[in-house]
């Protein structure tokens, strides 16, 4: 069985399938492969691991011998999931990894935002350290703030948890179901979504993309909170409009704004984004750690080895492809 890999992963994954008799290429190029790469490399293949590419329904009906395509991600905006389905093919993906990683770059993103970090470090590259000024670029505390989360899973659940322990924030949320946990053991507070626009101090993103989110953070959306509020987004940069981010900033309808998403990606490097004193933007490294990315590594592993076996992954996108 031959699997064919659409980045070089960590060695744990590719070990793994190696010692179950798998014969594994991995694409080297440091660039995209082009649609038709794909396709060519797939056709080839009974199984495809993606760390990275767009599989959508031109995709699946060129490759739909594939056994198994598992996601090097917890997300899977990328895919087709439906046409995948309606075609019996089991996607997997890499839930319950990232949460502690992504939460924390969250975290890193709302105080380099709320103490101007980012800008203040390029002040020094360009030479502007020299006089005191008693007054100049300050930053805000975040004591006793209080956090909005949009989305409390298990990574707003981590999120929410670090902003309490460092600096005693009251916990806001909206989700479509309430989170018992957080409310019991965090005294978050379920509220609605104008609620939390309009009662966070800082509101953190971590929701999938899907048809309810895409844009939903748009200019109305900014208008509605407060002057003085930051915007973290470590989710998917398609859930805000980064123009109408840029006018919010411009504006001051928000104070500030951490991204570790863009829309798109990657991010222009003349994006204004980039030198506005009240925002921080890395470039997509929510679980970029070594104990993260072998975690992800594994479990794409095993879902690639379970497909291949004609087994029910581990974890699966979409569960009702077994059920049938």
């Amino acid at each position: 069985m031959k699997v064919f890999v659409t980045r070089i992963i960590p060695e744990v994954g590719l070990n793994k399938m190696l010692d179950a008799g798998l014969e594994v290429v991995q694409w080297q190029e440091k660039r995209n492969l082009t649609p038709q790469e794909l396709i060519e490399a797939c056709k080839q293949s009974d199984a495809l691991l993606s760390a990275g590419g767009k599989i959508d329904a031109d995709f699946l009906k060129e490759c739909n011998h594939l056994k198994v395509i598992a996601l090097h991600s917890v997300g899977f905006d990328s895919v087709d999931v439906a046409e995948a389905t309606r075609l019996k093919i089991p996607i997997g993906n890499t839930p319950g990894v990232l949460s502690k990683s992504t939460a924390d770059t969250a975290f890193l993103l709302m105080l380099s935002v709320a103490r101007k970090a980012f800008f203040q470090h390029k002040r020094i590259e360009k030479e502007e350290w020299s006089f005191f000024e008693p007054t100049a670029n300050l930053g805000v505390e975040l004591q006793g703030r209080t956090i909005g989360i949009y989305g409390l899973g298990k990574i707003g659940y981590e999120m929410a948890r670090s902003c309490i322990a460092m600096f005693d924030m009251k916990v806001i949320y909206h989700n479509r179901h309430p989170n018992l946990d957080a409310e019991k053991e965090l005294n978050a507070v379920k509220v609605s979504f104008e609620e939390l626009l309009v009662k966070s101090d800082v509101l953190s993103v971590h929701v999938p993309l899907g048809e309810e989110t895409k844009g939903i953070f748009d200019r109305s959306v900014f208008s509605r909170m407060k002057p003085s509020s930051i915007f973290i987004n470590t989710a998917r940069g398609g859930v805000h409009n980064e123009e109408d981010l840029i006018w919010a900033l411009e504006n001051g309808v928000i104070w500030g704004a951490g991204l570790d998403v863009t829309n798109p990606e990657p991010m222009q490097a003349d994006n204004p984004l980039l030198n506005m004193p009240t925002v921080a933007i890395l470039p997509h490294i929510g679980s970029a750690t070594v104990e993260t990315r072998n975690a992800m590594s594994l479990r794409a592993a095993e879902n690639i080895i379970a497909g291949l076996k004609g087994e029910r992954l581990p974890y699966p996108v979409n569960p009702e492809v077994f059920d049938t």
